[in-house]
C-alpha cells in the first residue's frame, strides 16, 4: 500500500510539472519539465532527506552534546524493532521535529533546540515515539519526496513566469502566468494534503502505543501549539509540513483549510480517547 501511494503521489506531481511545462512552453516545455521531473523523482527519492535536513539547517547531534535524547530514541527503537535513525538538531527556539528518509534504514530524526529545552522525559518519549511511528509506518519516504517535488513545482512555476514562455499569445498575455505562480504551489500543497494529514493520527495512535499510554504525548502537543503561535520558525513550507506541528511560518503563509497538519484540538481529542478505551 505504501509503495502504490508513493508511485501515486510521484505520478501526480509529474503530471502538474508536466502541465506547468505545457503552459509555459508548449511541446519544448514539456519535454523540459519531463526531464525536470525524472531528474527531480530520482533525487526525491534518494536525497530527499538530505534536502528537507539542509533547508531547515539540522546539523548532526552527537550522543556526547545530546545523552537524554540518544536515550529516549534507543529504548523506543528497541521496542520498535527499528534501527536507530541518525540524530540532528535544529538551531532554532520553538518546539518542533521531524523524521525524514526513505526507509527505516535510512532514516533520520531532528529536533530543534526549543524541543529539548522545553520537554519534559514523559514529553519527549511522546514526540519521538510519534516520530518513530512515521519511519515504522514508511511515512517518512512518501513525506519527504511530497516536500521536494512540491518545492520542485513551485519554484519552476516562479522560474516559468519570470523567464520562460510559450506562444506569442500567452507570452502577451500575464494572466496566465500568474495563474500559473498562483496555482502551482497550491496544487502541490493541496497533493500534499491527502497524505498529511491522516498520517499525523496515525503517528499519534501509534506512539501512545508504543510508549503505553497517550499522556506525555498529549502533553507534548500542547504544549508544542502554545509555543509554535508566538515564537517563528525559519523553514520552508515544504520542510514544515514534514514537522510534528505546523510552525509558525507555515501558518503564516496558509490558511488552517490548506494546513498540511490536523487541528491540534482534534489531535489531542483522538489521544484522549485512547485514555477513555484502555
Amino acid at each position: 500500500m505504501k509503495a502504490i501511494k508513493t508511485t501515486l503521489l510521484l505520478t501526480a506531481l509529474t503530471l502538474l510539472l508536466l502541465g506547468i511545462g505545457q503552459v509555459f512552453g508548449g511541446q519544448h516545455g514539456m519535454t523540459i519539465a519531463l526531464v525536470v521531473a525524472v531528474l527531480m523523482n530520482g533525487g526525491a527519492y534518494f536525497f530527499s532527506d538530505k534536502i528537507a535536513l539542509m533547508s531547515s539547517g539540522a546539523q548532526p547531534i552527537s550522543r556526547e552534546q545530546s545523552p537524554r535524547l540518544y536515550a529516549v530514541m534507543e529504548r523506543l527503537a528497541a521496542k520498535a524493532n527499528l534501527p536507530v535513525p541518525k540524530l540532528y538538531l535544529i538551531p532554532q527556539p520553538a518546539p518542533n521535529a521531524f523524521a525524514t528518509g526513505r526507509n527505516p534504514s535510512h532514516a533520520s530524526v531532528a529536533v530543534t533546540q526549543g524541543l529539548l529545552e522545553l520537554m519534559n522525559d514523559d514529553e519527549l518519549e511522546g514526540v519521538i515515539a510519534h516520530e518513530l511511528s512515521h519511519v515504522r509506518n514508511y511515512d517518512i519516504l512518501t513525506s519527504s519526496i511530497a516536500a521536494t517535488l512540491a518545492g520542485a513545482i513551485t519554484w519552476v512555476a516562479r522560474m516559468g513566469f519570470w523567464f520562460g514562455g510559450g506562444n506569442d499569445r500567452q507570452r502577451s498575455n500575464g494572466i496566465v502566468g500568474l495563474l500559473m505562480l498562483i496555482l502551482a504551489p497550491i496544487g502541490a500543497l493541496l497533493l500534499q494534503l491527502g497524505i498529511s494529514r491522516q498520517r499525523e493520527y496515525q503517528a499519534d495512535a501509534s506512539g501512545a502505543e508504543m510508549v503505553g499510554h497517550p499522556y506525555g504525548l498529549i502533553s507534548a502537543l500542547e504544549k508544542l501549539g502554545a509555543y509554535n503561535k508566538r515564537i517563528p520558525t525559519d523553514m520552508p513550507p515544504s520542510t514544515a509540513a514534514l514537522c510534528i506541528v505546523a510552525p509558525l511560518n507555515a501558518r503564516e503563509m496558509f490558511s488552517s483549510l490548506f494546513s498540511t497538519h490536523p487541528p491540534l484540538a482534534d489531535r489531542i481529542a483522538e489521544l484522549r480517547s485512547m485514555t477513555i478505551t484502555r
